[in-house]
């Protein structure tokens, strides 16, 4: 097996909507070496990768790849002469930590930042999973056709961490996971659907549990009365839950990204996102959207086969 680095984006979606092409890069050889952010560890607990917390400022980051450089050089004579990085954000500042750490790393060719990879690949516009995809496959120059499904695992140990959460709670089979946060606005426009505190109190009315699963910077959990909250759980147990779900609603946010990678009955309620790029990928996802008015609430609850 030769080792790669690969360097990840930010954010649970992107992360998530990546795995097919890591998985992709692991079936053609390659050990995988991910860098990223601190929760990207227990999200793919159960796929076996090494992850690296990205460190902070720039010096520490490029210090951070020289050592990994370094140690895979000495596990791997050939590390240092061939392509030995894939870059998946387009922004300067990945190409740039990866040339000066002396990486021959493959990205794309945005922001004028082909000069610093060791091949510069044009961006595929479209979905952001196509967009990873792509990349992976231009880096092992292959043509292949892009997966109907992700397949997010999740480990033994987090699953039964969330069946006994589940089980604590009282939470009864057939429940609904709300998911009613999203991180920031796109193009100016708010993403979270106005309907979630109605929906929680029509379900619960029907003697349906409804669960939703805040962090800590989620705020306006008071307004879902009738919810069964479950705080501040760890990304791969958060997949133990959804996976468990009848059905998951959820604004365009991570979560919702999630349940659609472990395979549970997901309505995405999308506003101003445009689902062409970002909605949750699988067959076990609808899409409800009508912008540039949100969904109403019967839409939504006929689309998640609740009316």
């Amino acid at each position: 097996m030769r080792p790669l680095i690969v360097r990840l984006r930010n954010y649970v979606g992107d992360v998530i909507l990546s795995l097919p092409a890591l998985d992709l890069l692991q079936l053609n050889g390659y050990t995988l070496h991910l860098v990223g952010k601190p929760w990207v560890g227990e999200l793919l607990a159960a796929h076996g990768w090494t992850v690296y917390p990205r460190a902070g400022p720039l010096l520490h980051r490029v210090r951070q790849l020289r050592a990994l450089r370094r140690s895979l050089s000495f596990l791997d004579p050939g590390f240092a002469a061939r392509e030995n990085m894939l870059v998946f954000p387009n922004a300067f500042s990945g190409a740039l930590e990866a040339r000066l750490a002396g990486l021959r790393a493959v990205g794309n060719s945005t922001e004028g930042r082909g000069w610093l990879l060791s091949r510069a690949e044009p961006p595929l516009w479209g979905h952001a999973l196509q967009h990873f995809w792509a990349l992976s496959c231009r880096f092992l120059r292959l043509d292949l056709p892009v997966p109907a499904q992700i397949g997010l695992r999740v480990s033994l140990a987090d699953q039964q961490l969330a069946d006994a959460l589940l089980r604590r709670h009282g939470i009864r089979q057939g429940f609904v996971v709300v998911c009613p946060f999203a991180g920031g606005d796109f193009e100016s426009q708010p993403k979270v659907w106005p309907h979630f505190a109605s929906l929680v109190q029509t379900l619960t009315a029907t003697d349906r549990d409804v669960v939703c699963c805040p962090g800590p910077a989620d705020l306006g959990v008071e307004r879902l009365l009738g919810a069964r909250l479950i705080r501040d759980v760890d990304l791969g147990v958060y997949g133990g839950i959804l996976k468990r779900a009848a059905v998951v609603v959820a604004n365009a946010t991570g979560p919702g990204h999630l349940a659609a990678a472990v395979g549970a009955p997901t309505v995405s309620v999308l506003g101003p996102t445009v689902p062409e790029q970002w909605a949750p990928w699988g067959p076990s996802v609808k899409v409800a959207r009508t912008w540039p008015r949100w969904p109403t609430l019967g839409e939504v609850m006929c689309a998640a086969g609740l009316g």
